[in-house]
């Protein structure tokens, strides 16, 4: 790819410069306390950041945080971000009340060389993922004249075509940050000629949210292990009862496709733990996969599942991982993903963690970050970058 990099913009001196940097801080707040209760998405833009810093720029950070409806919402503000940021960099960040407007423009205006200020939520603008041309560019406009230059470290983000990912670009010179440029080299490895056997996990919930991952990787993987709320879809393919659990009926014929094409490369649990209701304290027991009773619902895969989703793991050369293998956020069952988790970082393999809800296991289940070769900060950008999409976030850059 013809990309221009952070290291090519430091080349050409930045000090004094003013530097907008989109970033993907849109990290889970506690929703009584208001904290933030994984930082690791913070921590990811810290090389980025830390360079412009070191290099005397004037940093304009933006982010959005959750779904707000194109207007301020305190439930998603940026505040309590623009904190633990101040803290990881060890120096305050001073925050924007607003997006593009006087606390913008002033705030941004008081920087001195090295400092970092963070805007307010861009999704508190409707321009942020407006259809509307015009709105649209009226927003880049307001957003490209806070900055002389431009650097996109939102992996998350650049499947995304909102005008902070798509527009600003090409209003600014532009480049790749570090965490976008090792995102990129992490899943071109995985789409190029990988290291053999190559093992593919799947999980999550449904099936058609992987489908089309699922076909673009069955021909290339050696074995892909399924398991997650996905897996009930494929055991009602071959036959079986599958109870109350999680089931999309209108895609069990193309599991049946996938699992007679997939020529043995498929494997599936063989065991689950059903539970009586979807509760952390429901009563629950193993069962065998082929023998859910009808009125349980199974919210995790079981013990011999996780051995042989295990030993299929330990020879493999690479490995990536998206989704986790049951309810993990309720302890009762969390063990397969623990143990699937655990495989994964013992295997002697390049490691690939595809962000979302996996990255959220491995930091929720207190698992070592460092025994991963990666975990993706993009769960949704990397599941389309390997499915061969065009990413608009990156098409900008390119251009």
């Amino acid at each position: 790819m013809n990309i221009r990099t952070l290291d090519d913009l430091l080349a050409e001196e930045v000090k004094g410069r003013r530097v907008l940097v989109r970033a993907d801080l849109n990290v889970p707040l506690d929703k009584q306390t208001g904290q933030i209760t994984d930082d690791g998405r913070i921590r990811a833009v810290l090389p980025t950041l830390g360079a412009l810093v070191q290099a005397g720029a004037k940093v304009v950070v933006c982010s959005h945080l959750g779904r707000p409806k194109g207007s301020p919402d305190p439930a998603f503000s940026l505040r309590p971000v623009a904190g633990r940021l101040g803290e990881l960099l060890g120096a305050p960040v001073h925050f924007a009340e607003d997006t593009v407007g006087d606390s913008a423009r002033s705030t941004v205006a008081g920087l001195a060389d090295g400092q970092v200020a963070l805007l307010e939520n861009l999704r508190f603008n409707p321009g942020e993922t407006s259809k509307d041309e015009a709105q649209r560019g009226a927003f880049a406009d307001q957003l490209a004249a806070l900055a002389d230059a431009y650097v996109d470290d939102a992996f998350g983000a650049v499947h995304r075509r909102h005008t902070s990912v798509y527009d600003v670009p090409a209003r600014l010179p532009h480049v790749a940050g570090r965490l976008v440029l090792r995102e990129v080299e992490v899943l071109g490895t995985l789409t190029g000629e990988p290291d053999r056997p190559y093992v593919v996990v799947l999980g999550g919930s449904k099936v058609s949210d992987k489908l089309a991952v699922i076909e673009a990787l069955l021909p290339k993987v050696d074995r892909l292990l399924v398991g997650g709320g996905m897996c009930f879809t494929f055991l009602r393919a071959q036959g079986y009862e599958v109870g109350s659990s999680l089931l999309e009926e209108e895609m069990v014929e193309t599991c049946r496709s996938l699992l007679e094409r997939a020529d043995g490369k498929i494997m599936l649990p063989v065991d689950v733990v059903a539970a009586d209701a979807f509760a952390p304290d429901a009563p629950h027991d193993t069962v065998r996969a082929d023998g859910i009773p009808s009125k349980r619902v199974g919210l995790d895969i079981g013990p011999e599942t996780v051995a042989g989703f295990a030993a299929a793991l330990r020879g493999a050369r690479t490995i990536f991982w998206n989704g986790p293998m049951g309810v993990f956020e309720m302890a009762a069952f969390a063990h397969g993903t623990r143990g699937v988790a655990e495989a994964i970082a013992n295997a002697d393999a390049f490691t690939v963690v595809g962000g979302g809800d996996s990255a959220a296991a491995v930091r929720a289940l207190g698992l070592d970050e460092q025994a991963f070769s990666h975990i993706s900060t993009g769960g949704g950008a990397s599941l389309e970058y390997l499915e061969g999409k065009t990413l608009p976030g990156i098409a900008a850059l390119e251009n």
